[in-house]
């Protein structure tokens, strides 16, 4: 009986040890785990890998992308591919380039891929897959997550790690979760008769099976247009219903905006071509089949209490009461055009991820810093995370989010591996110059405008400066925690702007004057435009709060508008650097200028400060050795006095005996002339 006893416990022991043992293996564990292998997915697989983390990305497919393998239907991409700007700078190009990922692979830019301005689709297809595959990027294809939940331990990274479930029941780990899912679920509006309605992913792409018919599309967003455009030269006539107005792009200035490329229907509208744009409620509207498949268009209204099933003719239609009623005509085909959301399903309450609110309800709701706002540790990427800017900058698309989940991946870097922002340290004398650099070529600062900022923190009583690129401003307040960088000093903030009151689908951007060319009028730019802000202090949280509204930033100490240009080339002397330098120079009380040996000089024996060109240039040593083409040049512009010619290196033969700036700088030697003169009447006194 004993020897019984003893070998169930036995068996209950191992048994129990082989369920801890299957326990053990049942988790996959990784310190980052990103769902979704498309753009976003995988731009922070990049940054990880580059970094040298654990991390893992899942793609329910086979294939990166497949999100593209699908849309836009009729596969011409609006993000453009300007192979061609005139200039061999990278930077400044990927200001250009809508498509390309971030690396360091040069192959992998997409106008390798695709010579036509819009690209078609397949070229993005074999893009992605040539990016995951080139830079060996860790990829579970065919990995659906299916549920993703909480398991609180007071050991994790963020208090908690997150439990992520396949198709295949397979459990796996994280300690923080990128979710790079995009939105990909269609929009779709219930009301009587929707069920007659075709949607946009399933309708046919072949403008022959709309041959001679009447269709009426529900949306007014590109893919509306987009299927509009294809079946325009083949129909009777197209209607097209939405509940707001057209937003044509280049009026809001917002890329997701009705873009010129799909309009075709505009023209045929306003030229009077039978085609037409109506504004309604689409969730008061009903549809209405006759015996012959005929469409009709009626009010939600008409159908209360009322037996639909009796037919037609028993149910009062508009045009019974109104006989010129704008959608009188019987449609053959209605189409749903509206657009994604995000897919919130597989998400466990505990994660507490909620959709937005108003127009953002269908993006999930996430802090400035793309963390969702209830669940540390858990960041929204790519198209998913435009909440932070929707309508506004570019975040929702390639060449936007792709400088996000940079910044993300900043962010992360410090808060888990103690790795700072990176920043570079700069003399204060090189500040004009590093700012009009930055607002040149910069892509990140150009593209995600009002939202990402270059930011200067000024050290060592404003003699030095230490900068980073690209960080979020809606957490400028967060700034010491989330960089890991101090800004005790003040700091000047370079962000880009357009003009407060030129962008909105009512306004007209094309009126005279609307551009502005003098540097006094700079603050009235319409255009996109450098704007530095200068704090004395870094802005509270409840300053950022309560800023003025459609401001990117509170009120500074002192700004500056750079004024617009046509070009795009903030480079002009006058135009641009003066005011902006005057500008530095007011907010720090020195001077900025450069200056040559001989004047640091004078400096040195008629003033009690150096200039900080002086300071770290001649005083040690350093600094611009002159020539006699740069000295007569400085002579006619009244920056120096017209003394006896002195001999400078280059102007002069080898073995001449005079004096030269070089030995100013070297030897030491004073050459006898003006300079040494003020030097023997000092000594004298």
């Amino acid at each position: 009986m004993a020897l019984a006893v003893c070998g169930v416990l036995l068996g209950l022991a191992l048994w129990a040890g082989g369920l801890r043992a299957v326990s053990g293996t049942a988790f996959l564990r990784h310190d980052y785990c990103v769902i979704g292998a498309g753009p976003s997915g995988l731009q922070a697989a990049y940054f990880l890998q580059r970094a040298g983390r654990d991390y893992v990305v899942f793609e329910r497919s086979h294939a990166p992308g497949s999100f593209f393998a699908l849309y836009p239907r009729h596969r011409k991409l609006i993000s453009i591919n300007k192979r061609y700007t005139g200039k061999s700078n990278g930077e400044f190009n990927l200001r250009h380039d809508w498509n390309s990922l971030l690396s360091h692979d040069r192959r992998l830019l997409f106008r390798r891929y695709s010579r036509d301005f819009f690209p078609n689709a397949d070229a993005m297809v074999r893009y992605l897959e040539d990016f995951a595959s080139l830079l060996k990027l860790r990829v579970r294809y065919n990995t659906a997550i299916v549920h993703v939940t909480l398991e609180r331990d007071g050991q994790a990274w963020n208090g908690h790690y997150f439990i992520l479930t396949d198709q295949d029941r397979q459990n796996y780990k994280c300690s923080s979760l990128l979710v790079a899912t995009g939105t990909w679920v269609p929009n779709v509006v219930n009301f009587p008769g929707s069920e007659y309605v075709e949607g946009y992913e399933t309708v046919s792409i072949n403008p022959d099976d709309f041959a001679g018919q009447t269709v009426l599309i529900l949306g007014r967003g590109n893919s509306a247009f987009e299927t509009a455009e294809n079946i325009l030269g083949v129909t009777n006539f197209i209607h097209m219903v939405s509940r707001s107005r057209v937003r044509l792009s280049w009026a809001t200035h917002y890329v997701g905006d009705l873009r010129a490329t799909n309009n075709g229907l505009l023209d045929t509208y306003q030229l009077k071509s039978l085609d037409g744009l109506l504004e309604g409620n689409l969730e008061d509207l009903a549809i209405v089949k006759d015996k012959k498949g005929k469409l009709h268009i009626t009010l939600r209204f008409y159908l209360e209490n009322r037996n639909t099933s009796a037919g037609i003719d028993s149910i009062t239609l508009p045009q019974d009461e109104l006989d010129n009623f704008a959608t009188r005509a019987p449609y053959d085909r209605v189409i749903r055009c509206l657009g994604w959301k995000f897919d919130f399903s597989i998400y466990n309450r505990s994660l507490r991820l909620m959709p937005g609110k108003g127009n953002k309800k269908k993006y999930p709701q996430i802090k400035p810093s793309y963390e969702s706002r209830d669940t540390r540790g858990l960041f929204v990427l790519g198209t998913a995370s435009h909440s932070v800017d929707f309508r506004k900058s570019a975040g929702g698309f390639i060449h936007g989010f792709r400088y996000t989940t940079r910044a993300v991946h900043r962010l992360l870097e410090n808060r888990h591996h103690g790795v700072p922002w990176p920043s570079t340290a700069y003399p204060i004398t090189q500040l004009t110059n590093s700012i009009i650099k930055r607002v040149n070529e910069a892509s990140g600062l150009y593209q995600m405008f009002s939202v990402l900022a270059d930011i200067i923190l000024l050290r060592e009583n404003a003699t030095v400066f230490e900068y980073l690129e690209e960080y979020p401003v809606g957490v400028l307040a967060e700034l010491e925690t989330q960089t890991g960088r101090k800004a005790p000093n003040g700091l000047f903030v370079i962000i880009m702007e357009y003009g407060r009151n030129f962008s909105g689908a009512d306004k007209d951007v094309f009126y005279y004057n609307r551009a502005v060319g003098e540097a006094q009028h700079a603050w009235q730019s319409n255009f996109l435009h450098p704007v530095i802000y200068y704090y004395k202090r870094l802005p509270t949280e409840r300053e950022m709060r309560l800023r003025p509204p459609d401001w990117p930033l509170p009120r500074p100490d002192a700004v500056h508008h750079i004024v617009e240009d046509f070009l795009t080339d903030w480079t002009a002397p006058n135009a641009h650097i003066l005011p902006l330098r005057r500008f530095l120079e007011n907010c720090l009380g020195t001077d900025l200028r450069s200056f040559f040996a001989e004047s640091c000089f004078l400096f040195a024996f008629t003033r009690q400060k150096l200039p900080p060109f002086c300071q770290h240039g001649y005083a040690r040593a350093q600094g611009l050795v002159g020539s006699e083409g740069l000295r007569r040049r400085a002579v006619e512009a009244g920056l120096l006095e017209d003394h006896a010619p002195t001999d400078f290196p280059g102007d002069s033969p080898p073995d001449s005996r005079g004096g030269s700036q070089d030995r100013l700088l070297t030897d030491r030697v004073v050459p006898v002339g003006p300079l040494q003169h003020l030097l023997n009447a000092k000594d004298e006194l």
